[in-house]
């Protein structure tokens, strides 16, 4: 048996229903959509959150907080962390995702000054905090932001 002799069982795909094609067809005129009426009516579809004319639930519950526009969300990534890499290294938010600190996809990077850092680094990443810009630069690395 080939591919393209497959084929469904006969009677398991029914033909679909054409409504509105004339009287004799048995669905002419009204198309089983009965007489009057919203349901009746192209497009007299009541939408997903209709409750019958209830105020509907997202407009019955208060609406908390607010995210400015210009809010930036940054991946946190602890200094402490920073010293699973070797002397000398140059750390981007690339060299991150790789050692999987960082989610790929991320938009900006910041380093936190939590933890101890003994390695020298240069660190070249979007923000940092200023005690982990001191502890970097203690341990005898650079920061650049970028």
């Amino acid at each position: 048996m080939q591919l393209h002799e497959l084929h469904p069982a006969p009677g398991s795909r029914p033909r679909r229903h054409r409504v509105g094609r004339g009287i004799g067809s048995g669905w002419g005129k009204r198309a089983g959509r009965g007489q009057k009426g919203q349901k009746s009516r192209s497009g007299g579809v009541k939408g997903p959150y209709f409750e019958g004319g209830q105020t509907p639930l997202q407009r019955r519950l208060p609406k908390r907080g607010f995210v400015h526009a210009s809010h930036k969300v940054y991946a946190l990534v602890d200094v402490g962390q920073l010293g699973r890499f070797p002397a000398q290294t140059v750390v981007t938010p690339e060299v991150l995702v790789q050692a999987g600190l960082v989610k790929a996809g991320e938009p900006a990077v910041k380093i936190l000054g939590d933890g101890e850092l003994h390695v020298p680094l240069t660190v070249r990443v979007h923000k940092v905090s200023r005690s982990a810009a001191a502890k970097i630069e203690e341990a005898g690395g650079k920061v650049e932001v970028i």
